[in-house]
């Protein structure tokens, strides 16, 4: 079993939702956000391995917005390995997972759709950024991915949500790409959208 300190609810529905916190986050906050969207899924919430000055993130950066690459390879690996694990620790469909990710965790799971495409049937990134540029785009055909976006966001521009959008497109996934008149906070909004497209 890889070595995440992780939470693990169990729904009544097929789907298993791999919820993905933000630097500073632990396994315990996207839980009541991940039962919102997706009332019946079981939750698998595991906390990030890397450290930032006592933050606990899911890879390594050398700035803001700057990333460690061999650090984040590394880590979307031991995250795909981690979700084949708990799939038969906890006896879920492993071609069932859907990433809810926000910002570092939005980073890891696009880094998972980029390099293990496998691993996720689809994602809802909360103001993610795109982790990398993949030399070859994998098959994303028949994901579905909601990308929330702030127009206003500090941290993520626009054309780089819009770089990030147009990769999962070339893979052939089916995007959303919402923008929201807001910085890198969630607004309400958006988590209403959200709900109807699921």
């Amino acid at each position: 079993m890889s070595d995440f300190i992780h939470q693990f609810e169990a729904g009544t529905g097929e789907q298993t939702v791999l919820a993905l916190h933000g630097t500073g986050g632990t396994e315990r906050d996207l839980v009541p956000l991940a039962r919102s969207l997706f009332p019946a899924a079981n939750i698998l919430s595991p906390r990030g391995k890397v450290s930032e000055r006592g933050a606990n993130r899911f890879f390594k950066r050398l700035a803001e917005g700057v990333f460690d690459l061999n650090d984040l390879h590394q880590q979307t690996d031991d995250l795909a390995d981690f979700v084949i694990d708990s799939a038969t620790k906890y006896a879920f469909d492993p071609a069932q997972v859907w990433a809810l990710g926000y910002s570092n965790g939005a980073n890891i799971a696009a880094s998972l759709l980029l390099q293990r495409a496998e691993t996720l049937s689809g994602a809802v990134l909360l103001r993610a950024m795109t982790p990398f540029e993949p030399p070859i785009v994998p098959n994303l055909v028949g994901k579905r991915i909601f990308l929330a976006s702030g127009r206003f966001d500090p941290l993520v521009p626009v054309v780089n949500i819009e770089n990030l959008s147009r990769l999962f497109r070339e893979g052939g996934a089916n995007v959303e790409l919402r923008f929201q008149n807001a910085g890198h906070d969630l607004t309400r909004e958006e988590l209403e959208a959200i709900k109807q497209w699921l």
